[in-house]
């Protein structure tokens, strides 16, 4: 393996171990909840999600949200992380 590829594997290493690197914009995923699985997406309008709960605007989010949110964590902008405790690990 070449230096420039050996640098750009430690660079990546860093980055990795630095998530307040990465900021989502957008985002697709599907989790698999109790019941059925459930697609959640992050657009430039907020969070959405296809379970009833989040639906039926009983509540403005929902356990799959706040789910990706709690593992995105820093890599979410402050206004679509769900922590209100700044950086604070909730887990």
């Amino acid at each position: 393996m070449n230096s420039s590829m050996i640098g750009k594997i430690e660079k990546a290493h860093r980055y990795a171990h630095e998530p307040e690197r990465v900021k989502f914009t957008t985002l697709d995923a599907t989790i698999s909840g109790d019941n059925d699985d459930y697609h959640v997406s992050l657009t430039p309008e907020g969070w959405k999600c296809s379970c009833h709960t989040f639906q039926s605007h009983i509540l403005e989010t929902c356990s799959h949200v706040m789910a990706l949110q709690l593992v995105l964590g820093k890599m979410l902008n402050d206004d679509v992380r769900y922590s209100t405790q700044g950086d604070a690990d909730p887990l």
